[in-house]
C-alpha cells in the first residue's frame, strides 16, 4: 500500500486542489497558494499531515484582514438556513449533524436563527465554532457567552476555530 503523504506529493494540480479545496470553507485560495509552495519546495511541506496542517494556517494568517473576512463570510450559520435548504457543504453537513443540529426542535431551531441573525448583524460574519465532538448546549453556551465579545475578539476567536475545523478536516482525509 502506498504512503498516502507520498500520493500526495505526486499528485497534479488539479487533483490536489480538489483535495485541499475543500479544508477552509469554500475558500480554494488557500488550496492553491499551498499547491504553489509544494511547487516551490517540493519536499519542506508535505511529509506530515501536520507541517500540511500548519502551512495551510500560515498562508491564511498571512493573507489580509480582507481575505480572513471573505474566509469567515464562507462559513455557514449554525443549524441555518443553507443546512435546512440542503445547501451546506458535505463537510459541513457531517460536522453539524454530527453536533446534532440536523435534529433540532422547532423551538431549537428558532432559538438558533434568532442567535444567527443577532450574531451576523453584531460582527458581520457567522458564529464559527470548531463543533466535532460539540452538543446542542454546548453550542449554544458558545453562542451565548461569545455574542457580548468586541469586534476584534469574535474575528479572533473565529479565525481560531476556523483553524480548528481545518484541523479535524485534514484529519478525516
Amino acid at each position: 500500500m502506498q504512503d498516502p503523504l507520498a500520493a500526495i506529493s505526486q499528485m497534479e494540480e488539479v487533483d490536489f486542489i480538489a483535495l485541499f479545496s475543500s479544508i477552509y470553507e469554500h475558500s480554494t485560495w488557500v488550496a492553491e497558494e499551498l499547491w504553489r509552495q509544494k511547487v516551490e519546495h517540493p519536499s519542506e511541506y508535505f511529509d506530515s499531515i501536520d507541517k500540511i496542517k500548519d502551512t495551510m494556517a500560515d498562508i491564511v494568517e498571512q493573507s489580509t484582514d480582507e481575505q480572513k473576512l471573505i474566509l469567515l463570510r464562507a462559513h455557514p450559520d449554525l443549524a441555518g438556513k443553507a443546512a435546512l435548504a440542503g445547501e451546506l457543504t458535505h463537510a459541513s453537513t457531517s460536522e453539524q449533524a454530527g453536533a446534532g443540529l440536523d435534529q433540532c426542535s422547532e423551538e431549537e431551531l428558532a432559538y438558533f436563527l434568532q442567535l444567527n441573525d443577532t450574531y451576523r448583524e453584531k460582527f458581520g460574519f457567522p458564529f464559527i465554532m470548531a463543533v466535532k465532538g460539540a452538543t446542542k448546549d454546548q453550542i449554544l453556551t458558545g453562542f451565548e457567552a461569545r455574542t457580548p465579545n468586541d469586534w476584534q475578539t469574535e474575528f479572533d476567536r473565529a479565525m481560531s476555530e476556523v483553524h480548528k475545523i481545518a484541523s479535524f478536516r485534514l484529519a478525516d482525509l
